[in-house]
């Protein structure tokens, strides 16, 4: 897919820097704004209107937002090429809504490991769904817009209002390869902490 129109999206965001500003850009355009947990309250608050992600699921988030976004209805939005009419037959049969962009960024790992917690604590600020659906949409380039970070929100507004909400493949592209960067970068911190705790 050449250009994609962007109609629905997700957003779930540890640093919420600009993101208000980035979904109301996106609902003044016409999309569909889906979030979870601390994120969904703030666009809500902001007066913007989002959907839940449990809407989604029909399941509430578990264990203490563990789980949340690891559900067949979202990672089968994500990973949908939308090119394939077989895939869009599935999701029609399991009703499931296709996503266009993911606007994601993890959990501050970082600052839990300078911060010096106890490694049972360390743990809780390692994400799970967030990853999982960056390289899922990353891996679906050609049918998901991925935005990894706040740094990213002005030139995607400004390519999507120059061509009518349509995010290009080659901006698709570089923002896949940025994203799979991030993701290895996150993996590799987490795995130098466990591999050498200061503190069980």
């Amino acid at each position: 897919m050449e250009e994609l129109l962007i109609k629905r999206a997700l957003i779930s965001v540890t640093n919420k820097t600009g993101i208000v500003e980035f979904a109301q850009f996106l609902a003044n355009n016409g999309v569909e704004l889906v979030s979870t947990g601390g994120t969904e309250k703030l666009l809500k608050e902001s007066g913007l209107p989002v959907k839940k992600v449990s809407e989604f699921t029909g399941f509430p988030e578990i264990l203490n937002g563990r789980v949340k976004t690891l559900h067949p209805n979202i990672h089968g939005g994500i990973l949908a090429d939308k090119d394939n009419p077989e895939h869009m037959a599935t999701l029609e049969e399991f009703g499931i809504l296709p996503f266009d962009c993911l606007c994601v960024n993890l959990y501050n790992f970082d600052k839990a490991a300078q911060d010096g917690l106890k490694l049972k604590d360390a743990v809780e600020q390692i994400d799970i769904g967030g990853p999982c659906m960056l390289r899922a949409a990353a891996k679906n380039y050609h049918s998901v817009l991925v935005i990894p970070g706040p740094e990213h929100y002005a030139p995607v507004k400004e390519a999507l209002l120059a061509n009518g909400m349509k995010a290009p493949l080659d901006m698709r592209r570089k923002l896949a390869a940025i994203t799979f960067d991030e993701t290895s970068d996150y993996d590799r911190t987490i795995s130098d902490y466990l591999a050498f705790p200061e503190e069980e």
